[in-house]
């Protein structure tokens, strides 16, 4: 039986990254030596970190004047990174999620915190509109998806003020303006690598922006000074990063997996929609996440949730169930998750109503 993977992360990655990681493991670029024994240092690694760079930057169409680093503490680190190197006086957040909210209590060490809309009044299953984001905070913080509760923003806001986005779930996934970013960083384990290395792409001009003394691991300017090598890096997620590049640039890049991934998310959705027995926990289908898809029983088949949580196992859907804050069911489409494993949840989900 094959078994269709849709975990929230860490979650699916592209066979090409786990067969070329693999074959690292024993002996990496000719060397004889393990790529988790081969020294950060080497030519040979360097011009690993040095390639997944530049592939960042092909792929995402990053502008003149921006870094991308790669850095360890996942992006719950950044939580408190960005803060610690940007606020001053006050910063704004969306709060659109569970880690729009973490994120947004981590800067209230560090000053005030203005939160410009929330949807936590219907459990975070739309994304605000209508907000002012104020003009004298120091920056403006946003999820751009959010993995519990199957939202998404899927545009690139116009703010008056430096824009941050922590795009860990939906990084590769579509197109992005990086130009109106101040910073997008993310972890790894949903898009790109296995758990253990954070990427953050930043724009140069942001270094320095405080007065405060910061630790120097906590300071941005010492990783972009250093290259991302100021301490030893995640050295082999970081190597199968540069595997997923690779196979993100064969595939035809960010554009057309926005197309397959569009095709995956709108045929689940449809599934859900038609088949009586379940419903989306997001009404609005603009706000509809393309990478999380979160879905519950419908009124009066609420006491089936536990028989189709079986009954889809059985059948290799693995990872689907939703987090204890929706309930019912979550299935993650991430970039490597290929078409046919949305076909066989499709199928599972209609041969569940028949019987």
């Amino acid at each position: 039986m094959k078994v269709h993977n849709f975990y929230a992360g860490p979650s699916i990655l592209p066979d090409y990254t786990i067969e070329q990681t693999a074959k690292a493991l024993t002996d990496f670029a000719g060397t004889g030596i393990s790529i988790m024994s081969i020294s950060h240092r080497s030519k040979e690694f360097i011009a690993v970190s040095d390639e997944a760079q530049q592939l960042f930057k092909e792929l995402l169409n990053i502008p003149e004047g921006y870094t991308v680093l790669f850095l360890g503490g996942g992006a719950s680190t950044q939580f408190a990174m960005v803060p610690f190197n940007f606020l001053n006086k006050k910063a704004a957040y969306l709060n659109t999620g569970t880690w729009a909210k973490k994120a947004a209590k981590e800067a209230k060490l560090f000053g005030e915190v203005e939160v410009v809309a929330s949807s936590e009044d219907k459990n975070f299953n739309y994304i605000p509109t209508g907000f002012t984001i104020p003009k004298d905070a120091d920056y403006f913080h946003i999820t751009t998806n959010n993995t519990i509760f199957g939202t998404e923003i899927k545009e690139d806001f116009d703010s008056p003020v430096p824009l941050i986005a922590d795009m860990s779930s939906d990084i590769f996934s579509r197109p992005v303006d990086v130009s109106k970013y101040a910073l997008i960083y993310g972890g790894a384990q949903k898009n790109l690598a296995p758990a253990g290395v954070t990427f953050v792409i930043i724009k140069n001009e942001m270094l320095e922006r405080v007065q405060r003394p910061i630790p120097t691991m906590f300071a941005y300017k010492t990783h972009v000074e250093g290259e991302s090598m100021f301490n030893t890096p995640p050295v082999l997620p970081i190597f199968a990063a540069l595997q997923t590049l690779k196979w993100l640039k064969n595939k035809g890049g960010v554009a057309e997996m926005n197309k397959i991934n569009v095709a995956k998310a709108e045929m689940l959705h449809a599934e859900i929609e038609r088949n009586p027995l379940f419903k989306m926990t997001v009404p609005n289908k603009k706000d509809q996440s393309i990478m999380n898809v979160c879905f519950v029983m419908s009124e009066g088949n609420e006491d089936k949730e536990k028989a189709f949580l079986e009954f889809a196992t059985q059948k290799g859907m693995i990872g689907i169930k939703g987090h204890r804050s929706v309930g019912g069911f979550r299935a993650s489409l991430y970039n490597a998750l290929p078409l046919e494993s949305v076909e066989a949840l499709v199928a599972c989900m209609k041969e569940f109503e028949k019987k």
